[in-house]
């Protein structure tokens, strides 16, 4: 039985992931916006606990390290918090992963939601700060950010995961992939005993892809940490 966090756990992917991994047995300790969107008595029995806080912002992204770090170390952290086309697409899909990976205590797994869309991401960084990052740029930067991690920190996997265009509330209903098939490589990332490659992998449905090449590249991978750290003033250690 491990104990994790799933970020913007209230509903999607997030909410499939979060539910899969309980219903397996483990602690799950839910990230939603706020309490009002927790969904039910029936889910609130399933988790561990719950952290609240808008992930657009930085200082709420800083409150929900701390809410986190009330429950002790956890043995796997699932990025999952995304929006799409929105003025906080870097906040949400980049920054607020970063900062959470750079506060919170070390975990044994980490995993960061990516998608195919990450192919056509620019590697311009001044994009994260004036406000013009693309979702497509957010996701690249996040999948780097997973990489980076992976070549960093020993003693603990990182990877990235593309879960398919899957029918959710940001896919649209006509979206063609399996939404099962879409959460089903984070649970498995996040718990299985024999992962092969055991860190540093681009997942998609529990298979590895070449991702774009910036991810995969040091350079960009150290510019994009110091420029994580420039924009918000926290070092990933």
């Amino acid at each position: 039985m491990a104990l994790i966090l799933v970020t913007g756990a209230a509903s999607g992917l997030g909410y499939d992931t979060a539910k899969a991994l309980a219903d397996d047995g483990h602690d799950v300790v839910v990230h939603v916006r706020n309490r009002a969107r927790l969904t039910g008595t029936d889910d609130t029995a399933r988790w561990k606990g719950a952290v609240t806080g808008d992930l657009a912002e930085l200082d709420a992204i800083r409150d929900v390290a701390g809410q986190a770090a009330e429950f002790g170390r956890f043995d796997a952290v699932i990025h999952n918090a995304g929006v799409m086309n929105r003025p906080e697409d870097a906040t949400v899909n980049t920054v607020a992963p970063y900062v959470l990976t750079a506060l919170m205590e070390k975990p044994a797994r980490l995993v960061y939601l990516s998608s195919s869309m990450h192919r056509t991401g620019s590697t311009d960084l001044g994009r994260l700060t004036d406000g013009t990052a693309s979702y497509d740029d957010t996701k690249l930067w996040v999948t780097a950010l997973a990489l980076a991690v992976a070549s960093r920190w020993a003693g603990t996997s990182s990877h990235a995961v593309d879960p398919g265009w899957v029918p959710t509330r940001m896919g649209g209903r006509s979206a063609p992939d399996d939404l099962t098939a879409g959460h089903e490589t984070q649970a498995w990332l996040a718990t299985h005993r024999d992962v092969t490659p055991g860190t540093g992998g681009y997942w998609y449905h529990q298979r590895t892809q070449t991702p774009h090449p910036a991810a995969q590249d040091a350079e960009f991978q150290a510019r994009l940490l110091q420029a994580l750290e420039n924009h918000t003033g926290i070092p990933l250690g």
